[in-house]
């Protein structure tokens, strides 16, 4: 399902699904992080969903999501707090990271015309999360916002991660499901 038009960055509380059809195909990406054949595979056969709750928390946004692949059981967290420093985490499928979020305006996004092109709102704020990975040589720049496509609203990631030299990216795209 479309996201609704009361759902924006600023209230993006709920669930949502990766709709794969609209989706790019991340397994080149996962490949570049270090995920495994066998796991990218149970990736690509499951349903993704997100549980996204948003609140704010001594004046700081906080974004606390909680990703499920199935079947399989597949898990993640994200715990982002939109301040741009970095906080340690590790997880599952990425092993250990270190990571910042915050509130962006586009022009403000550094380089790459990816993560710029394509939301609905070019003027206004999307969200950045900036990740790089202890040990596995990577880093992924992801910003967020909303995109109209096929005439229907949908939650948007714009991921571009890199490795050396090599660079790789992908738009996920997510149904709202309440």
């Amino acid at each position: 399902m479309a996201a609704p038009p009361e759902k924006t960055l600023q209230n993006l509380s709920g669930k949502w699904v990766m709709n794969k059809t609209l989706s790019d195909d991340t397994d080149r990406i996962l490949q570049m992080q270090g995920v495994g054949w066998f796991l990218r595979r149970a990736i690509a056969l499951s349903t993704v969903t997100l549980t996204i709750t948003e609140y704010i928390k001594d004046d700081l946004t906080h974004i606390d999501i909680s990703q499920v692949a199935s079947p399989g059981g597949i898990t993640s967290t994200e715990d982002r707090i939109l301040d741009w420093e970095y906080r340690d985490h590790s997880d599952k499928v990425f092993g250990n990271v270190k990571g910042k979020s915050r509130w962006v305006k586009l022009n403000d996004v550094d380089d790459d015309e990816f993560l710029k092109k394509g939301w609905d709102d070019l003027e206004g704020e999307h969200v950045q999360g900036y990740v790089e990975s202890e040990g596995g040589g990577w880093t992924a720049d992801q910003v967020w916002g909303f995109e109209t496509i096929n005439g229907k609203r949908y939650y948007v990631r714009h991921v571009v991660v890199r490795k050396g030299d090599d660079w790789k990216q992908a738009r996920l795209v997510y149904d709202y499901q309440k």
